[in-house]
């Protein structure tokens, strides 16, 4: 097996989506990786693979171990994986610190930080020079709300945030002799569903006007600087992170 494989989780559509087309369109071979978004994955997957790349769709709650190793024991199948973008993540509705429960706190470090834990845990078994790997990247999609704290709005997300911040920051180093480089990007204000998911679908347009850019920024904007992370063009770069937010 020759293909150079990249794994994105949470990957059926936004930020993800984009990342694994613009992969694909590298001549990556492409795990895709959903929660429940059966649809919307099985669409990306038909589109790549029709780009003349290899591609699979698995279904894989990444915050549990089990399902995580499953993921990449999937990988395994089309290749040396080659790159990691740990990009799965939730957020709840804007709320106050004192009436975020601790059932919502946990669930999202869970899905946040404990995914890129265990997922950055199965990429070293594979990539490092250590176990017998060839080296390989890591990103990590962190977000803005890791240095703003998202007060009033989201401070367990921002709290998740500012973990995989330091995860990253902490892996990078560990890692760095052994052929494997981490990074993060840390967006804000990006046109994707996740502001839905927090009651408001209209954030971007209505904060944007804050923004020295006085504009969101676009997915494709953000997988882009997930690819210059990953790739070779950025080969003296670890343990650092690209700002992703139109100037916050």
């Amino acid at each position: 097996m020759t293909n150079k494989v990249a794994l994105i989780t949470g990957s059926s559509r936004g930020i993800g989506a984009k990342t694994a087309l613009l992969f694909a369109q590298r001549g990556y071979a492409i795990v895709l990786n959903y929660r429940s978004s059966y649809v919307d994955a099985e669409n990306l997957q038909r589109e790549i693979i029709s780009l003349g790349v290899e591609c699979i769709a698995v279904q894989a709650d990444v915050s549990k171990q089990e399902d995580v190793e499953r993921l990449f024991k999937e990988a395994d199948k089309l290749g040396q994986l080659a790159v990691l973008v740990n990009n799965a993540g939730i957020l709840d509705k804007q709320s106050r610190l004192e009436q975020i429960s601790p059932e919502r706190f946990l669930r999202v470090l869970e899905v946040n930080v404990l995914s890129c834990f265990l997922c950055t845990k199965e990429a070293i078994k594979r990539m490092s020079t250590k176990y017998g790997g060839t080296g390989g990247a890591i990103v990590n999609v962190s977000s803005a709300a890791s240095k703003t704290g998202s007060p009033n709005e989201y401070v367990d997300y921002a709290a998740s945030k500012g973990a995989m911040d330091t995860l990253t920051r902490g892996a990078a180093i560990e890692l760095a002799d052994e052929g494997i480089r981490v990074n993060g990007v840390r967006p804000a204000l990006i046109y994707t569903d996740m502001h839905s998911l927090g009651g408001q679908a209209d954030r971007v347009d209505r904060l944007k006007g804050n923004l020295p850019l006085k504009r969101g920024g676009t997915p494709e904007e953000v997988a882009e600087a997930i690819i210059w992370l990953a790739t070779e063009k950025s080969s003296f770069v670890t343990g650092s992170f690209i700002d992703t937010t139109g100037g916050l």
